[in-house]
């Protein structure tokens, strides 16, 4: 094995770039972590790193997840060496002012202390180039409210694993509605037990089956409120 061993400073931009993309497969931290020191060494914007070498192997990621030749271990292992190249990034990129896709605030409901697959939809949205503000588990109505006013969110992303805790994403949008605050964001709900119909019936936005979609659903929604913007 040792003979063949990739050494990622020799190989050339394109090169590295596609390694990348098949060490975040592989999930490798370590080896995009070095990767993307190598490539911002060679002068690369750090929104050229994010956007070519981990957002695009990310998406190939998102697509076999969402194609089921990947798997949700994997996935989380492959986030998790993005992770470690965006916290390599993420202050350069608030340095440099890189464009943002937009802003999330996500959680699971109150009463639901399940969160693999939010993180997994925290992760991927990151790797889309969003910002997600991560409120955890069991949140009750009054949190997301404030995250969603503290921070001046474009998305607010709700899961629940129980069948006994979905209907709690209901109160939450009802509660925005009161408040003259539901046409401000998008809802998007997700979750094992959820269906497109729950989420048409309790006024959510969409209804996201897997990370793979709530990515896609995101960015949707996000170049149709600019679209809206540049137009009004």
């Amino acid at each position: 094995m040792a003979e063949d061993e990739i050494i990622l400073s020799e190989l050339d931009d394109e090169e590295l770039v596609l390694q990348m993309h098949d060490d975040l497969y592989d999930g490798l931290k370590e080896e995009i972590e070095e990767g993307v020191r190598i490539l911002l060494d060679r002068g690369w914007a750090p929104y050229d790193v994010l956007t070519k070498a981990l957002v695009a192997g990310m998406t190939i990621v998102g697509a076999d997840f969402r194609d089921g030749i990947l798997f949700v271990p994997e996935v989380l292992l492959a986030a998790n060496a993005m992770k470690a190249g965006m916290a390599i990034l993420k202050p350069l990129l608030a340095e440099t002012g890189a464009p943002k896709v937009g802003k999330m605030v996500i959680g699971t409901v109150k009463g639901d202390i399940h969160d693999i697959g939010k993180n997994l939809v925290g992760m991927m949205m990151e790797g889309a180039g969003f910002e997600v503000v991560d409120l955890g588990i069991n949140n009750p109505v009054e949190k997301y409210i404030e995250a969603l006013e503290r921070e001046d969110a474009d998305i607010l992303g709700m899961s629940a694993l129980l069948t006994t805790t979905m209907p709690y994403m209901k109160v939450v949008i009802d509660t925005m509605k009161e408040k003259g605050m539901r046409e401000d964001f998008i809802v998007l709900v997700g979750g094992a037990p959820l269906n497109e119909e729950f989420g048409k019936a309790i006024g959510a936005d969409a209804y996201c089956r897997d990370a793979a979609v709530a990515v896609q659903t995101a960015k949707d929604f996000m170049s149709r409120k600019h679209n809206k913007l540049a137009a009004g």
